[in-house]
């Protein structure tokens, strides 16, 4: 390796739709923390997802559950997620993986994320308490008049 990549601050683009930002979520975040100097939250404006609540409210959401932590930025984007990285000067992409059917999915992301870019992606396994938690599974409960405050973090 070179002295000049050794210099380079590791950023990590964490891109998702995060509807809603769950505990699981935040948890990656954190442990990525440790692993990188700077991670951009990005929320991705996908049109073929039916989203519960519009982009600007998850964005205004996660800034604020994330505003003590400077080490975090949040955007909105939409294309491709390596564009976005590139457009933050991220040089890793960060993702969480639950079961083996995400691994797989991530793996093939990996795969032709890094052959039109270069950038590496970095998978975290979900913490066990936490990998039955997607947002799927907030929304249907919200949806349904069930509380859902332990499974999203709170503002700061």
């Amino acid at each position: 390796m070179t002295q000049r990549y050794l210099d380079r601050k590791r950023i990590a683009l964490y891109p998702g739709t995060f509807d809603p930002f769950t505990t699981g979520h935040l948890s990656i975040v954190e442990r990525g923390l440790t692993l990188f100097d700077e991670i951009v939250i990005a929320v991705g404006i996908n049109d073929s997802k039916r989203c519960y609540r519009p982009t600007d409210e998850r964005v205004g959401h996660i800034r604020r559950v994330m505003k003590n932590e400077p080490r975090v930025k949040v955007i909105s984007y939409s294309g491709l997620t390596v564009e976005a990285a590139q457009e933050e000067g991220a040089n890793f992409i960060l993702r969480g993986v639950r079961t083996v059917a995400d691994y797989e999915y991530e793996r093939n992301l990996a795969y032709a994320n890094r052959n039109i870019s270069g950038i590496e992606t970095v998978l975290l396994y979900t913490l066990p308490e936490l990998s039955y938690i997607s947002s799927t599974m907030v929304r249907d409960l919200q949806r349904n008049g069930y509380d859902v405050s332990r499974y999203v973090p709170d503002e700061k």
